[in-house]
């Protein structure tokens, strides 16, 4: 009988220490996982950004983004929105504009040339420098010519660089202050109804193909807002003060790339 005791006190004493051991390898596996059983962190939400076209939310990661503005999709934008702004333009805004006249509506696109300094631009980017001009921001010291012009006040809606990049300053529900003394088969102060368009260059250099290109581009979405436009030079509405968009201007090359009919250039297709 003892013996049998001492065997089954023996059997116990060997389980106690079974089960320690075994206890002891599970415990470092649960210390080294202190967060094994806490809840998991809550997600951080996503950015939402507001389309700048539709003003819809949504995430930013989803959005198209351009100058720091965001977009729902590609085609707003591409889109003139409602204040008359180009989603895919570089945004500078001029203070030189002012409201449209009650239930005035553009129906004339106006061509101008700009270089600042004068002719510089073939031998550098010069286009910062119109943008100062436009906000009022021309440095007089900075160039002789600035001097001269630097008090000026004037401005267009938009501006096409000669590497083709687009520029806008007014929205085209505005009036930008490119025309000047100016009259369009009769109708005078052109300012009034029409959008300026400043291409960046002088009357003694063509112009660029990508400038081109880019204008077809801006006219096409023009177009959607103002179908009944009609296209003139300023040399067209100005004649005895102004010589731009100059003979270097292609009409008949500016025609073919918008496929605009002959009858919205009421001035023909002869470069001038």
């Amino acid at each position: 009988m003892f013996k049998w005791l001492l065997l089954f006190l023996g059997v116990g004493v060997f389980y106690l220490w079974f089960k320690g051991k075994k206890q002891a390898k599970i415990n470092p596996k649960n210390k080294s996982n202190p967060n094994t059983n806490k809840a998991p962190a809550a997600l951080k939400p996503e950015a939402m950004v507001q389309c700048q076209y539709c003003k819809v939310h949504l995430p930013q990661p989803d959005a198209v983004e351009n100058d720091g503005r965001f977009y729902c999709s590609k085609a707003h934008i591409q889109a003139l929105d409602e204040q008359g702004w180009i989603g895919t333009a570089t945004w500078r805004t001029s203070p030189n504009q002012d409201a449209r006249l009650e239930n005035i509506q553009p129906d004339l696109l106006v061509i101008h040339h700009i270089s600042l300094p004068p002719g510089e631009f073939k031998s550098q980017d010069s286009s910062r420098h119109i943008v100062d001009f436009f906000q009022n921001q021309l440095d007089p010291s900075a160039h002789p010519y600035f001097a001269e012009i630097a008090d000026q006040k004037v401005s267009s809606h938009f501006l096409i660089t000669r590497t083709g990049e687009l520029i806008q300053f007014v929205p085209t529900r505005n009036r930008a202050w490119h025309a000047g003394s100016s009259s369009f088969m009769g109708r005078e102060k052109c300012n009034d109804f029409s959008i300026g368009v400043e291409l960046e260059g002088d009357g003694n250099n063509p112009f660029t193909e990508i400038q081109y290109k880019s204008l077809a581009q801006l006219v096409q979405k023009l177009l959607s807002s103002y179908p009944n436009l009609q296209f003139a030079g300023h040399s067209d509405i100005a004649p005895d003060r102004k010589t731009d968009p100059g003979k270097y201007f292609e009409w008949a090359k500016f025609q073919k790339e918008t496929g605009i009919s002959q009858e919205k250039m009421p001035y023909g297709l002869v470069s001038r």
